[in-house]
């Protein structure tokens, strides 16, 4: 890349390395939303899987992540080769020390900078799902081999140009025929839309949080104690934060400093303020009281739900879309007791089920081809099925990886499961209550 070139794209370069950043700070601020709602015995081991989470998947991410999920060598269409620019070769600078545009027309590196948080916060969103129960080094173990073996692939078929992207060998165009587009580039007709992570991150992260919930099993006192937040103002300041960041998550995937990255704000900021009162509605109607989790959860489950759908919708469509995932989710954390599935912090209430309705909803409310904007019905069908894939393919991975992982075991004994996780797995505790 030469200097003029680097200059001229130099306001989307920093609006990206600032995007890296909010998405970063993303993950502390899910481990202070996931904290506050753990006991006050497991609240640091909580923290510190999303922290452990940071540390394993920025490793695995530059050794091999960035070549398995952008490489230019496919293979079967599910990922790249991760020999191919191992350890970032060939993807920092040339020969003559000059640093390499990516797709965006700055220097690809800091593509690699804004992706790495992407990985980062979809594993530790897993964790979740089993609070307080899972030793600490099982659990780093499976971040590095879930984020190899689901989340790089997953983010090579959607955004790498693999089976779910609307590439010519994509599953859409073998649905609904190709075209060639303005730049000569055979492409689907009806292309996938997933803006920032519908699949990739949140349906990925939900359905391996229930996979794992049911083959880890359930806490002891689940179903007969009452779990609740230890720390309500931590849930709040993570909410809080998770806002804040997700402006990177949604507006950077815009990879310029432009008019959809604004629009991505406006629609993530709408979307969000829906989620919130159609939660505190349903929370209202059905137990009489609007609290300040179901708020703090509200923000969580319109983010999600925006997450696909930022660059697609109207802001209208963005409330819509919120407002339902804020009543679906506020319903869907009811589950896990009917069904007997210890999903300990909702996950799968939220993530799963906001993350799948974002990404059908698309399908309804695309400003362009929704249903009820006068497109027809063959975005929701591929919306639908990229949605079943994403689905099945995290599903199976994260079941093989679970059961793999059964001789390190899994599980604290019910002693030290009784006595809190902090104090056998870090010896540490929160709180000094002497």
């Amino acid at each position: 890349m030469s200097p003029e070139d680097m200059l001229a794209n130099s306001g989307n370069a920093a609006w990206m390395l600032i995007a890296a950043s909010l998405v970063l700070l993303m993950t502390p601020g899910l481990a202070f939303f996931y904290g506050g709602m753990s006991q006050s015995k497991s609240v640091l081991n909580m923290m510190m899987m999303s922290f452990g989470a940071m540390a394993v998947v920025s490793i695995v991410y530059v050794l091999w992540g960035w070549s398995m999920s952008y490489g230019t060598q496919d293979i079967g269409g599910v990922f790249a080769n991760p020999f191919e620019f191992f350890g970032l070769k060939d993807s920092i600078t040339d020969a003559d020390g000059n640093y390499i545009a990516g797709a965006w027309g700055y220097a690809n590196v800091i593509d690699v900078a804004f992706q790495v948080t992407f990985a980062i916060i979809t594993v530790a969103l897993i964790s979740g799902s089993i609070a307080g129960r899972v030793k600490y080094g099982t659990w780093l173990a499976f971040a590095g081999i879930w984020v190899t073996l689901a989340y790089f692939p997953l983010a090579h078929m959607v955004w790498g140009g693999g089976l779910l992207s609307g590439s010519e060998k994509g599953l859409a165009a073998k649905i609904f025929g190709t075209m060639v587009n303005d730049d000569g580039d055979t492409v689907a007709n009806v292309a996938p839309i997933d803006f920032a992570g519908g699949t990739v991150v949140h349906i990925n992260a939900g359905i391996a949080g229930l996979i794992l919930a049911i083959i880890i099993g359930k806490r002891a006192g689940f179903g007969k104690v009452a779990y609740r937040p230890h720390n309500l103002p931590f849930v709040m300041l993570g909410a809080a934060l998770l806002w804040f960041g997700w402006f990177g998550f949604n507006a950077g995937s815009a990879f310029a400093a432009d008019g959809i990255a604004g629009l991505a704000w406006v629609n993530t900021t709408a979307a969000t303020a829906a989620a919130i009162a159609g939660w505190l509605i349903t929370e209202r109607i059905r137990d009489g009281h609007a609290t300040s989790l179901g708020a703090a959860s509200g923000i969580v489950a319109g983010l999600v739900a925006i997450t696909p759908a930022a660059g697609a919708l109207t802001p209208v469509g963005a409330m819509i879309l919120g407002v339902i995932a804020g009543v679906l989710s506020a319903l869907a954390v009811g589950l896990k007791f009917k069904f007997g599935y210890d999903d300990s912090l909702d996950v799968v209430g939220v993530h799963l089920v906001a993350g799948l309705w974002g990404t059908i909803g698309i399908g309804f409310l695309g400003s362009t081809t929704g249903l009820f904007y006068g497109g027809d019905y063959k975005q929701l069908v591929v919306q639908i099925v990229i949605a079943l894939f994403a689905l099945v393919f995290t599903a199976i991975v994260t079941a093989v990886i679970a059961f793999a992982l059964k001789p390190l075991g899994w599980r604290v004994s019910a002693e030290e499961e009784a006595n809190g996780i902090d104090e056998a797995e870090h010896a540490e505790t929160a709180y000094d209550f002497a």
